[in-house]
């Protein structure tokens, strides 16, 4: 049956109050180089994280990182200011099987990476020791992929956001196969479908739609989209626009409030993370962006079974010290 447009507004539409009157916000780990991709472990609950510029995953156990995969490879993202990036994207396949974005390569030798990780207290293994891997070559008529943001999955595949060939904006999806990866392939336009550059933030909605942060233009405010699509057959089902800048994450809290972060490239002291409310006037739909919290350069979002929120932020060092933190919001959103 066709997913109707009244059927997402209803999955768009909140509670009326905002959930976010008494959150608490604390740091979890901080003196991270880039922080981009957070992924909650099934079973255990711990936190992973891709602590990007410094080309490693870790395990955040008791309030402590732990190496679980090292020496990726880095390249430089960014237009003033400019990132070290190496892992970007997270997300788990069951407890022990972790896909990676990769984000340190050139575009068409980009991998997206699948690894058995080790217990924790385990010695950590090496980028390239991978149980599978695949890449997204250029063709004739279009260009290699490359910086596999973000990354998630509803069981049946895996989704990736990638940022390589910008008239078309793909998302790449991969068939997930008696739990491995099949090849990852091209599946869904977005600058096409959206005229709008830069799939960025990707989220698995309730219902099972495949929900994308549209970026847009870095040096262009307020372009940002919330853009819908049938996960099976691709097909655009709602675009909005958010007011919103960069979204870089996009996550639903165990109550079904839909999350955002906002990089705001072209003013990152007003990055932070907000509440994305459905409004209707006239018969149109809408999204009311509500900022619950002032963040520096947000990169990424991930509920835990408690319904805590941890966020990746980069943040500001100061001198030769890295500024990145794991951030964590008390249940409640």
């Amino acid at each position: 049956m066709r997913t109707s447009i009244l059927s997402i507004i209803a999955l768009l539409t909140f509670a009326l109050a905002p959930a976010w009157a008494d959150h608490h916000v604390s740091t979890v780990v901080d003196g991270l180089d880039n922080p981009a991709g957070v992924a909650i472990q099934p079973d255990t609950g711990h936190v992973f994280v891709s602590d990007s510029g410094a080309s490693r995953v870790i395990r955040v156990v008791d309030g402590k990182a732990q190496d679980v995969i090292t020496d990726f490879p880095v390249d430089v993202y960014g237009k003033g200011p400019m990132y070290n990036i190496g892992p970007l994207g997270l997300v788990f396949l069951d407890k022990n099987t972790l896909v990676v974005g990769g984000g340190g390569y050139k575009d068409g030798e980009e991998l997206l990476r699948v690894y058995k990780i080790p217990e924790a207290g385990q010695p950590a293994i090496k980028a390239d020791q991978m149980e599978g891997s695949s890449k997204l070559v250029a063709t004739d008529e279009i260009k290699g992929e490359g910086n596999f943001y973000g990354v998630a999955t509803n069981g049946k595949f895996v989704f990736v956001t990638c940022n390589g060939d910008d008239t078309k904006g793909w998302v790449s999806r991969a068939r997930i196969n008696d739990g491995k990866l099949s090849k990852i392939k091209r599946a869904v336009a977005t600058k096409e479908a959206t005229e709008v550059d830069a799939p960025v933030a990707v989220a698995i909605s309730p219902r099972g739609e495949l929900v994308i942060g549209q970026m847009g233009e870095i040096t262009v405010p307020g372009d940002g989209l919330l853009t819908f699509y049938n996960a099976k057959n691709s097909k655009m089902l709602l675009n909005l626009e958010t007011g919103l800048s960069d979204i870089t994450a996009l996550a639903y809290s165990p109550k079904g409030q839909l999350y955002a972060t906002d990089f705001m490239w072209t003013n990152t002291k007003e990055g932070g993370l907000y509440q994305l409310i459905s409004k209707e006037a006239d018969g149109k739909q809408s999204i009311e962006a509500k900022k619950v919290e002032t963040l520096d350069k947000p990169t990424a979002l991930a509920f835990g079974d408690d319904g805590s929120l941890y966020i990746t932020v980069i943040g500001t060092g100061e001198g030769d010290a890295k500024g990145g933190k794991l951030l964590k919001v008390a249940p409640g959103l």
